[in-house]
């Protein structure tokens, strides 16, 4: 969902730098590219230990948790992301959320977009006691297969962290990747497919078809 359906990941910075400028620190990719798309227990003991912060991981957790209270609910949709999850719906192709975002979070940043989340067939958060791991374990893509009824071998995941893709992989499925254009590409090798956006894609593209035409 970050960085992929929802441009989440500007809010998440702005929370973070507002906590860590307090102690003459900066929050920038050198740091974040290491942090998106894991649990966020995992992402705060990397922040707090790579940036030397007198503060504990769950302290940062909890101030940032009341910044995304007025954040999160203004997150708006990534090019191209509506269309295609509309694109792909009208084929009945079945789609899935798998975001390691809690239940809690994720209708925070879904509150101005409940209508189109609600074409997905699947939802499952971080939280969800399945997921016993957080990327980049694949438990998270696997459970969403599961509730999908879909072999893994026949799904496709998109994604946004490195974390993401090597989740993706560990589950035995294809990969696209949409990185941030201030990631470092080559962290991305794993993915069959690195696109600049969700407007890049095409539902013939995403089900193989343009090879077989």
């Amino acid at each position: 969902m970050d960085g992929v359906l929802l441009d989440t990941e500007k809010l998440y910075t702005e929370a973070t730098q507002r906590i860590v400028s307090r102690f003459g620190k900066t929050f920038d990719w050198s740091v974040k590219a290491n942090m998106i798309g894991r649990p966020a227990i995992e992402s705060a003991r990397y922040l707090t230990a790579a940036l030397d912060l007198p503060m504990t991981p769950e302290e940062y957790l909890r101030e940032r948790e009341s910044m995304f209270e007025t954040l999160m609910p203004t997150a708006e949709a990534h090019r191209g992301a509506r269309e295609l999850v509309a694109a792909l719906a009208a084929r009945r192709v079945a789609q899935a959320v798998a975001t390691s975002s809690s239940r809690p979070l994720f209708d925070l940043k879904t509150r101005r977009h409940r209508e189109w989340f609600r074409t997905f067939d699947v939802i499952v958060c971080g939280d969800d006691p399945r997921c016993v791991r957080g990327k980049p374990a694949p438990d998270i893509f696997l459970v969403a297969a599961a509730e999908l009824g879909a072999r893994p071998a026949a799904c496709v995941v998109v994604e946004d962290s490195p974390a993401g893709v090597a989740a993706g992989r560990a589950a035995g499925m294809q990969v696209v990747a949409v990185p941030d254009p201030a990631m470092d590409r080559t962290r991305f090798a794993e993915a069959d497919l690195v696109v600049d956006s969700l407007a890049d894609l095409s539902p013939a593209l995403l089900l193989g078809e343009q090879a077989s035409s």
